[in-house]
């Protein structure tokens, strides 16, 4: 879209004139005292009191509250790799809904370098000012390597939101759907359709969360993920160790023949006639934006639960479910990292927000249910102390 097709009376234009962030003080400056003790003499002490035990940067600046949302623009959801200016929309947008969910203070921050060893080295020498870093929008499989780094290399939580993220509400989704279904989670036999990098940490998560790894089988645009490739990455050729226990070959038809549960996160369609070869009962989430990889009423015709990535259908797997609840406990820890075991408290939080009140159509809380963040940062946060990842 050039300059001249920007119309100043649309809505989205008119919301986002100006942006939607802006920075207020904590602190009153009303009076020449206000002034010394926020400013020139009295912020002197407080730094050389930094200076000489770095651990009271938690309790005297923003850190214990304040997220870095880090991305190079090359995987922006629906639009692909726009760049660092045209993803600022975007990590605004994330910035405000940490705000409005879990009162983070969020600082977008669009790197203009899509090299591995750039990003790492901008956000490390950023990384003083934040007490955690959420990664967005960096495509695979780049986006394993600058966590996998930063995270070795930081005292704090670093996130990347797309893997995560997704990964924690799926968990809790499945979950929710295997108890209104009657079923076990580790007798289920699960595809994920997607092998980037949303579709390895579902893979992972779900793992993690009680799935039986020999009965998921991961496709990527090449089809079955096994151990008969010889085209993998890395992390793909973890996936073939780990899963596919039958050792199946073809595309997502065979993949999906006898499935319980279909996972979508690759955007590729996937044909009915693949879905229609699941089982009988079973769980769609085709979670591709804005068009999911199944038509949510093709998909209703072969599956007991189904559930999407848009918000005009039931069963909405929305990230902010996740990412704010997620920080705040993590800072309210004043956690090192983010385990294993403190996303699957994340999930397990946010099931059982509406556990009392399952449905078909009801598996997950709305986006906007104000129960969620604290119900998951609790979570995490005891997660962390459990983990032993917590300095609070």
């Amino acid at each position: 879209m050039s300059a001249s097709t920007v119309d100043p009376a649309d809505p989205v234009f008119r919301l986002h004139r100006g942006g939607k962030l802006a920075v207020a003080s904590t602190v009153p400056l009303t009076s020449r005292e206000d002034l010394s003790l926020a400013y020139t003499p009295g912020v002197a002490r407080v730094c050389e009191a930094i200076a000489a035990d770095p651990a009271l940067a938690d309790d005297y600046t923003w850190v214990s509250h304040a997220v870095a949302v880090v991305t190079d623009g090359s995987a922006v959801l629906g639009l692909g790799n726009i760049g660092a200016r045209a993803a600022l929309p975007v990590m605004e947008g994330k910035a405000v809904l940490f705000k409005q969910f879990a009162d983070v203070d969020a600082v977008p921050i669009c790197l203009d370098t899509q090299d591995v060893d750039e990003i790492v080295a901008t956000v490390r020498a950023i990384a003083p000012s934040f007490g955690g870093i959420n990664l967005e929008d960096i495509s695979a499989p780049r986006c394993f390597e600058v966590e996998r780094r930063l995270d070795e290399m930081l005292p704090i939580p670093v996130f990347h939101d797309d893997q995560h993220g997704t990964a924690i509400v799926v968990l809790a989704a499945l979950r929710n759907a295997a108890t209104l279904l009657h079923r076990k989670l580790g007798d289920l036999r699960v595809t994920v359709s997607g092998a980037g990098a949303a579709g390895v940490a579902v893979t992972h998560m779900l793992v993690a969360g009680g799935v039986d790894p020999d009965r998921v089988v991961v496709c990527d645009s090449r089809g079955v993920i096994g151990r008969h490739r010889t085209d993998l990455t890395e992390t793909k050729a973890h996936l073939a160790e780990t899963t596919n226990a039958e050792g199946r070959r073809g595309d997502v038809a065979e993949a999906l023949r006898g499935a319980d549960v279909l996972i979508g996160v690759s955007g590729g369609r996937i044909p009915e006639a693949a879905v229609a070869g699941m089982a009988p009962g079973g769980i769609v989430f085709a979670l591709a934006n804005p068009t999911p990889e199944v038509d949510p009423e093709v998909a209703a015709r072969y599956a007991a639960v189904v559930a999407t990535g848009r918000s005009d259908y039931p069963n909405q797997i929305n990230n902010v479910l996740a990412f704010p609840g997620v920080f705040r406990g993590a800072l309210d820890a004043r956690a090192t990292r983010i385990t294993d075991g403190m996303k699957v408290a994340a999930a397990d939080a946010i099931a059982g927000v509406v556990e009392g009140s399952l449905s078909a159509d009801a598996i997950v809380p709305s986006p906007l249910d104000p129960r969620v963040a604290p119900a998951v940062a609790a979570a995490v946060a005891e997660a962390a102390r459990h983990d032993g990842v917590a300095r609070a």
